[in-house]
C-alpha cells in the first residue's frame, strides 16, 4: 500500500514537473508576442508627440517672425516719422533764421533811418537857431517870467487832457510832415527858437509852426527843462501832447497853428 502511495506521488510529481515548463514556454511565447505590440504603440504616442511639439514650436517660430516683422515696420515707421519731425523742425528753423535775419536787417535799416531822421533834425535845429537873432537881456527875462508862472501848483488838479477839454479842434499837421517833425523820433529842444506869449501861455515856433502850450508844466521837472531838455510833440488821443524825453509818460496839452 504504502509502495502503490510512492509510486502514484512520484509519477504526478514527474507530470506537473513537465507541465510546468510547457506552461512557462507558453507565457514567455505570450509575452514575447505583446512586447513589439505596446513597443509600437509607444513609439507610435511619441510620434505623434514629437509632430505635435515640432507643430507648436513651428507654430511658435510663425508667430515670433510676425511679431519681429511688425517691430520692424513700426520701427520702421518710427524711424520715419522722426526723419520727418527733423525736416520739419530744420524747415522751420532754417524759417525762423530767415525770418530773424529780415528783421534784424529791418530793424537796422529802421534805426540808420531815425539816426539820419535825427541828424537832419539837429542841423535845422542848429540852422534855426543861428538865423535866430539874440534875445536880448529883458526877452530873456520875460521868456523865463512866463515859463516860471507857467509852472503847476497840483499837476493832477491843474492838468486836462484834450478828451476833457472836449476835444481838439485845432490846425491838423498834415500827415507828411508830420512824420518828418513829429512824433517820438523827432525830438528837439525849445531853447533858441522864436518865442512869444499868447493869450498868456506861452508859445515857440518851430519848424514853421506855433506851438501853444496850455498845459502847465508838471512842478517836478527841472526848472530849466525847457532849456536843456530834449522835446517832442505827439498825437494821441484825439490831441498833441507835448512830452520831455526826461519824464516819460507825462504829456502837456498843446495846440497847434501855422
Amino acid at each position: 500500500m504504502n509502495a502503490k502511495l510512492i509510486v502514484t506521488s512520484a509519477v504526478l510529481a514527474l507530470a506537473l514537473g513537465m507541465a510546468t515548463p510547457a506552461f512557462a514556454q507558453d507565457q514567455t511565447q505570450g509575452d514575447k508576442q505583446d512586447q513589439p505590440k505596446a513597443q509600437q504603440k509607444a513609439q507610435k504616442q511619441q510620434n505623434q508627440n514629437d509632430q505635435k511639439q515640432a507643430k507648436q514650436q513651428q507654430k511658435t517660430q510663425q508667430q515670433q517672425n510676425q511679431n519681429d516683422q511688425k517691430q520692424a515696420k513700426q520701427q520702421q515707421k518710427a524711424q520715419q516719422q522722426q526723419n520727418q519731425n527733423n525736416q520739419k523742425q530744420a524747415q522751420q528753423q532754417q524759417k525762423g533764421q530767415h525770418q530773424q535775419n529780415q528783421d534784424n536787417q529791418k530793424q537796422a535799416k529802421q534805426q540808420q533811418k531815425a539816426e539820419q531822421q535825427q541828424n537832419q533834425n539837429d542841423q535845422k535845429q542848429a540852422q534855426q537857431q543861428q538865423q535866430q537873432p539874440q534875445r536880448t537881456d529883458a526877452q530873456q527875462r520875460e521868456e523865463q517870467t512866463t515859463w516860471q508862472n507857467h509852472r503847476a501848483g497840483n499837476w493832477q488838479s491843474d492838468h486836462r487832457s484834450w478828451q476833457q477839454r472836449g476835444g481838439y479842434n485845432g490846425y491838423r499837421v498834415p500827415d507828411d510832415r508830420y512824420s518828418v517833425y513829429f512824433g517820438q523820433r523827432n525830438v528837439f529842444r525849445i531853447y533858441g527858437l522864436p518865442f512869444m506869449v499868447f493869450d498868456g501861455y506861452p508859445r515857440f515856433q518851430y519848424n514853421g509852426y506855433w506851438i501853444t502850450l496850455l498845459d502847465p508844466w508838471p512842478g517836478n521837472w527841472s526848472n530849466d527843462w525847457y532849456d536843456t531838455d530834449d522835446v517832442y510833440v505827439l498825437y494821441e488821443n484825439d490831441g498833441y501832447y507835448l512830452y520831455d524825453d526826461r519824464y516819460p509818460g507825462i504829456g502837456i496839452a498843446v495846440s497847434i497853428s501855422m
